[in-house]
């Protein structure tokens, strides 16, 4: 009997142990999992404050965080770009997948106003508004010294403190002012003395037209425009009407070197491409025969058909600089 008692007692102290062990593994392992399954979900929110909004956001992407900008304000401390504040703080622990809140720097509301003395329009632009400036009235006037578009004047001035949005107005200068000639007279003359007598004040043939008069000698200017006494700017075009009747043939209106419809031009040596624009005009049609990009001191040959007249008109970089016309013969 104290044998069979002393079996009992040792089969239950050891079903005892081994409920016990049984118990503790199984604790362990949930708290094992427990804390893994929270290592994955949860992550610590990171210090942002001063950092860069580009930075931020690869942060918090890699961290498996979603970046929500509640907006933007000005900050004499923060430069423009970082952020000045962050919802929740750092050293919070958060899941994956949520928000994080952050306000982006303006940058200080007040600057230095910058220098664009002597920049051209479009560069200024860019330091405006990216100083969150506005171009305010942009005045010309003409300068000897300064060139074509470039900055002459600003207000406020470089290095005054300014308010971010406020408005900075420009003087730009146009140039060089032009020559200015009296228009001279062209009526009787012939279509080669006329376009000499033009391009010997920096004036460019425009357009030019026919018109029949019977009383007037033929192939002579029978009207002009710009009208003769008039002042008149460098580089204005001219546009003329020549006495023709409508189907006559076989007198040359321009002995040019370019010799029986071969269009010859060469480009100015220097350092840019230019744009070359050659565009025929017979009868009342127009074609481009050339539109395109030459190098300096590239030179272009074309081919002008010769069983029609014809009026070629060279462009470069949308100036027309010259007329060419061409009489069939």
């Amino acid at each position: 009997m104290y044998e069979t008692d002393k079996v009992i007692s040792r089969i239950f102290k050891l079903s005892a142990l081994f409920f016990l062990f049984v118990l503790i593994v199984g604790a362990s392992a949930y708290v094992t999992l427990t804390l893994m399954i929270k290592s994955e979900d949860t992550v610590v929110v990171p210090d942002l404050s001063g950092k860069n909004v580009v930075y931020v956001l690869k942060l918090l992407t890699d961290l498996g965080l979603n970046t929500k900008v509640k907006g933007s304000e000005y900050s004499a401390d923060v430069p423009e770009n970082n952020v000045i504040f962050q919802e929740p703080e750092h050293g919070a622990e958060i899941k994956k997948g949520r928000d994080i809140r952050i306000i982006i720097s303006k940058g200080a509301k007040s600057i230095l106003m910058p220098n664009l003395k002597g920049l051209f329009v479009r560069q200024a632009r860019i330091i405006l508004e990216e100083n969150n400036l506005r171009r305010g009235e942009i005045s010309s006037t003409y300068s000897n010294t300064i060139k074509k578009d470039e900055i002459i004047v600003q207000i406020p001035a470089p290095g005054t403190m300014i308010t971010r949005g406020e408005c900075v107005n420009l003087l730009v200068s146009m140039g060089t002012r032009p020559r200015a000639y009296k228009m001279p007279d062209l009526l009787g003359l012939s279509l080669s003395s006329a376009i000499t007598t033009i391009e010997s004040i920096d004036l460019i043939l425009g357009e030019i037209t026919t018109r029949f008069h019977k009383d007037k000698p033929l192939n002579t200017v029978v009207a002009q425009e710009l009208l003769s006494g008039y002042r008149v700017t460098q580089g204005s075009a001219v546009n003329i009407v020549i006495n023709r009747k409508p189907v006559q043939k076989g007198h040359n209106y321009l002995n040019e070197s370019q010799g029986g419809g071969l269009f010859r031009y060469r480009l100015k040596d220097g350092f840019l491409k230019r744009h070359i624009r050659v565009r025929l005009n017979s009868f009342g049609v127009s074609a481009d025969l050339f539109d395109g990009f030459m190098k300096p001191g590239e030179e272009i040959w074309l081919l002008i058909p010769g069983e029609n007249n014809a009026t070629v008109f060279l462009y470069e970089d949308g100036e027309l600089l010259k007329t060419f016309v061409y009489d069939a013969g």
